[in-house]
């Protein structure tokens, strides 16, 4: 399952800019390391950790921790969906 997000402020790469980025759902080897319920509150250092390992192109740690707030939180909200059983998520 993957999930495309449109940035609010592109990240600049060299002479290259990264406008939107794709999240894939985690794995468990993409969890490893990260407490779980620290992403479903959302927890800024938590879903910064995550990103790297699940976004496409590859975010780059400090490319991560200059994101804009924005940006942050939209992939945060798609992170904890992804999280959530299927039995949780509202029908739709």
């Amino acid at each position: 399952m993957t999930t495309p997000i449109e940035l609010e402020a592109p990240i600049q790469r060299g002479s290259s800019i990264v406008s939107s980025i794709t999240l894939r759902k985690p794995d468990a080897g993409a969890l490893r390391g990260i407490v779980l319920s620290d992403l479903l509150r959302m927890e800024a250092g938590a879903v910064a950790d995550l990103l790297p390992r699940i976004t496409e192109p590859p975010l780059l740690a400090h490319e991560v921790a200059r994101m804009d707030a924005a940006d942050l939180m939209a992939c945060a909200v798609e992170i904890s969906n992804f999280l959530l059983p299927r039995s949780l998520k509202p029908a739709g």
